[in-house]
Parts: C-alpha cells; sequence; structure tokens
C-alpha cells in the first residue's frame, strides 16, 4: 500500500497539472483530443433529421410553402374542363360507362358554346331553382367540365382536340378512382372502351389507362392496389 507521503505527493501532481495537456500522459492508455471527433454526433444528427423528414416536407421540396396566407383558406379544386367535339358520344360515355351525373348545363347563346359539369354527386339533393343549382354544383369538388363548342360534331373538317400526350406534350389525364381495378377493367372491355394500358401491363402493374370519345387519357385504379403499386416510390 502505497505511503501517506506519496500520495500526497500525487495529488499535489494532478492539482498543479489540471489544466495542462501533460495529464493525461499520465493514462497508460494513449488518449488524444481531436475536436472533430466532437462534431460528428453535430452532423449525424443532421444527417438522420433529413432522413426521418417525409417526402413531402418542405426540406425534400425546394419551393414548397408551408406558411400558407390565411387569405386562402377555403379555397379548392372545383373542376377540370375538357373540350369536346359531340356532347352526345361525350355524355353517354362519362354517364353510362364512368358513372357521373350532370349536375349542371350552362348554355351561352351569344357565344355559342355549352359546358356541362359532370361528377359523383347525388342529384336529388340539388336545389329545383336553376339559379341556386348553379351555386350548388360550384360548391362541390372534383367536378369535371366538358365544353363544346357548338358546329363542331358536325363540321367534316374539325380533327379534334389535342389530347396533350402527343408533341408537343401537355395535359396528361384526370383519374377515376374505382372500386376494383381488374373488375372495373374487365367492365370496359366488355362496353368496347378503348385502353391505353391494361392493369397487367408495362412495369407499373394494376394501373390502367383508357380513352374517352374525344381521345383524353383517364387513369383508373383502386384504393387498395395503388399503395402496393406505388410502394417503392412513395419511401
Amino acid at each position: 500500500m502505497a505511503s501517506s507521503s506519496s500520495l500526497t505527493a500525487t495529488f499535489s501532481l494532478l492539482r498543479s497539472n489540471f489544466h495542462s495537456p501533460q495529464l493525461f500522459s499520465l493514462n497508460p492508455i494513449p488518449f488524444t483530443l481531436k475536436p472533430k471527433v466532437f462534431c460528428q454526433p453535430r452532423r449525424f444528427l443532421s444527417t438522420s433529421i433529413q432522413v426521418m423528414a417525409s417526402k413531402e416536407s418542405a426540406e425534400n421540396n425546394p419551393g414548397l410553402q408551408t406558411s400558407l396566407d390565411e387569405a386562402t383558406k377555403g379555397y379548392f379544386l372545383q373542376q377540370t374542363m375538357l373540350r369536346v367535339k359531340d356532347p352526345k358520344v361525350s355524355l353517354d360515355f362519362y354517364s353510362r360507362v364512368m358513372g357521373m351525373s350532370l349536375l349542371k348545363r350552362l348554355d351561352f347563346e351569344e357565344l355559342k358554346f355549352t359546358l356541362y359539369f359532370l361528377g359523383y354527386e347525388d342529384t336529388s339533393s340539388a336545389p329545383s331553382d336553376p339559379i341556386e343549382r348553379t351555386t350548388w354544383t360550384f360548391g362541390h369538388k372534383a367536378v369535371l367540365e366538358l365544353t363544346h363548342n357548338w358546329g363542331t360534331e358536325t363540321d367534316p373538317d374539325f380533327k379534334g382536340y389535342h389530347d396533350g400526350n402527343s408533341e408537343p406534350r401537355g395535359f396528361g389525364h384526370i383519374g377515376i378512382t374505382v372500386d376494383d381495378v381488374h373488375k372495373a377493367c374487365k367492365r370496359f372491355e366488355s362496353l368496347g372502351v378503348e385502353f391505353v394500358k391494361k392493369p397487367a401491363d408495362g412495369k407499373i402493374k394494376d394501373i390502367a389507362f383508357v380513352k374517352d370519345p374525344d381521345g383524353y387519357w383517364i387513369e383508373i385504379f383502386d384504393t387498395i392496389t395503388i399503395a402496393k403499386t406505388t410502394a417503392s416510390a412513395a419511401v
């Protein structure tokens, strides 16, 4: 056992060298302080936060604003407009094949065009007054607006509208959710609907694309398979 005089000498040495780098030479295991060691946890924390942030966060989407202007409260996407050649053919397709109802029709006689607003709403609850029905229609979300410029249905020189899926590309498609994409597509086949892509085609399965009478594309999917189909792209 060390004598009291040797212990006193040891404590005196420690006290005198407390603020000295040579203190660490007393440790039989070599040890060197490296300032950058203390920076690593900070970098790791920053990286972890970035990885943990969702794909939809502002950090991963430059330009995205999350502090929205109070003035935009109450805004919602109400309609998508498609120009159609023949309303008789288009109305048949969207009501008989796609199951939509006509919510409102607006005729602009001076400008010679008609607007048809279709959607998946119960029209039995629509107001009987024509003006009030317009307000009711424009209060619903995800409405399809078909625009018919009078005379295109009988014009032999009318070549139709650009569907946006050939050069120059622009508009792509609308999307409709169904109960079962495979069951719906079998029904579409039986009705003679033109397909761009069937559920089993291509690299992305369980999603289909069909064409309406004017050649516009309609994406067909269901909420069960869409999550599985896009899982690798979602995370």
